[in-house]
């Protein structure tokens, strides 16, 4: 009988050649509906316009058939756009999820630990330079790229700070929590003494917005987060023993502190990737990691449903600004509008427990 209580609560195991992992049914499905459902959304979002496009046409386009009128309208005026919430969506959920994972917190986000608020910084600065510089400098170095660095090096100076013979999740955040709020004061003193036009530019790509993105930003956004991908994807069998605590780690063979550096600055890379292609679109990486690990029934953040999450939620967004909302709105105004209750739920149900 006890024999039999045991075989039933563990769960049943894969190999694939030289590796082995537990095989989870309800994780793999959930995974596979969110990734369906964001596919699904994606297409709606192609379709709406003020040239009406719908579901199977959309499809067709996509896969290389389609009208001549239909393929100019999808892939020169509609696919960027909709392209460009899919890699955000997936990049702020997986780095949600990366650093929420390490921290063991669920408050631990990009926005939390002050990446988005560095790379935000930086790309104000590039864009309220005084003078005719300006133009020239964002032109030779591109505002995508400085808020790439900026969150990189804000990320960096996060975990350098915050390591004491390793890397302990509360003080991460706390240390996340100041560095964000220095960004912040850095941001507004910018806003405060610049070019009055120079800060409407900076405020509408500090809202965090989809519009206007261009062939450009997504590829270079697209081909990053798949790279990132890559990576994580090849570290995630050392990384999973880490919800088990350095010493399980360690005592399976896993050299857990190259493997959480390498995992942070990927999360952080993503995040960077994402601001780049967006702006800081608020709140993504924090909610769809804990979405997905209350659809999985998930003990930590899945990365796949995590991922998938974050893509649903970003598209789904900007679908319900242009479809639902009276007025076009960025689409960082329903995501944070989404993501604040949120939070006081979260803080809430920490209170309680």
């Amino acid at each position: 009988m006890n024999e039999t209580l045991v075989k039933r609560s563990v769960a049943p195991g894969v190999r694939l050649g030289g590796l082995s992992f537990v095989w989870r049914p309800r994780i793999v499905l959930v995974t596979l509906l969110l990734a369906a459902a964001a596919f699904l959304v994606f297409c709606l979002s192609i379709g709406v316009g003020e040239f009406p496009i719908g579901l199977p046409q959309v499809i067709a386009t996509l896969f290389g058939a389609g009208e001549q009128v239909d393929q100019f309208v999808i892939m020169d005026l509609r696919l960027p756009r909709a392209l460009a919430g899919l890699v955000v969506g997936v990049a702020l959920g997986l780095s949600g999820a990366i650093t929420q994972s390490v921290a063991r917190n669920p408050l631990a986000s990009p926005d939390i630990l002050g990446i988005t608020g560095g790379a935000s910084a930086v790309a104000v600065f590039l864009v309220t330079v005084s003078g005719g510089a300006a133009a020239a400098t964002v032109s030779s170095v591109g505002l995508p790229v400085a808020a790439l660095l900026g969150g990189l090096g804000t990320g960096l100076l996060v975990y350098f700070l915050a390591w004491r013979r390793g890397v302990d999740g509360f003080r991460l955040i706390l240390i996340g929590l100041a560095v964000s709020a220095v960004m912040e004061a850095v941001t507004t003193w910018l806003l405060v003494t610049a070019d009055i036009r120079d800060v409407a530019r900076a405020q509408a790509w500090l809202v965090g917005s989809l519009d206007s993105r261009s062939w450009d930003e997504v590829r270079v956004a697209l081909w990053g987060t798949l790279i990132l991908m890559a990576v994580v994807a090849c570290v995630a069998f050392q990384f999973k023993p880490l919800h088990f605590g350095d010493d399980v780690a360690a005592g399976l063979g896993v050299r857990y502190t190259r493997v959480r550096a390498v995992m942070l600055l990927c999360a952080v890379l993503l995040a960077g990737m994402a601001v780049s292609a967006a702006g800081p679109v608020p709140f993504v990486a924090m909610v769809a990691p804990q979405v997905a690990m209350r659809l999985t029934k998930s003990p930590t953040p899945p990365l796949p449903a995590s991922a998938a999450v974050g893509a649903l939620l970003l598209i789904g967004a900007d679908l319900l600004v242009r479809v639902v909302l009276p007025a076009s709105l960025p689409v960082g105004v329903v995501t944070a509008a989404v993501g604040g209750p949120f939070l006081v739920y979260l803080l809430v149900r920490a209170n309680r427990r």
